[in-house]
């Protein structure tokens, strides 16, 4: 069975609802995973827009949610996920509005794509604390099974 990630709000490729953006409610999105590689001990969750901040002359990557030592056996997550509600254990990344937790899709100027990149990895990661994003890919190089990821788009109604 391949490794897959879907969402019931949009289907890969095509656009976001406003509910998961800064235009609406700031929600993340529900997710959910199947086909998880055999050996897996770990998820890890990157949701980041590479257009930023303009697709026609994008500069550099906006991190919108680091998630990591999420179950392998969970399956998805809910709509709006809090803290709170993660599975114990899993951490979380500092996204780059410099927080944890998610941010939803703000694009100042044109279309931008989100990459929802679901990683299983053959180990738990160490308590990393709150890891930006490149000291997460650090400490996941040479322990990824497999990868998947899904791919929404927003652009500002405004």
């Amino acid at each position: 069975m391949a490794f897959t990630l879907t969402s019931p709000a949009f289907a890969d490729g095509n656009e976001m609802p406003s509910r998961l953006t800064c235009e609406g409610d700031d929600l993340s999105p529900q997710l959910s995973w199947s086909g998880v590689p055999e050996r897996t001990l770990s998820l890890v969750l990157i949701v980041d827009d590479p257009d930023a901040p303009d697709p026609a002359a994008p500069k550099m990557v906006w991190d919108h949610w680091l998630l990591y030592n999420l179950p392998p056996d969970m399956g998805g997550l809910p709509e709006g996920v809090a803290t709170n509600d993660l599975p114990t254990g899993t951490g979380e990344g500092i996204n780059s509005w410099g927080r944890t937790g998610y941010g939803g899709p703000c694009p100042p100027i044109g279309r931008h794509r989100y990459f929802h990149i679901l990683y299983a990895l053959d180990v738990r990661l160490d308590d990393l604390g709150h890891p930006h994003k490149n000291e997460l890919l650090a400490a996941m190089e040479g322990h990824v099974l497999a990868r998947t990821e899904l791919v929404g788009t927003y652009q500002k109604n405004g």
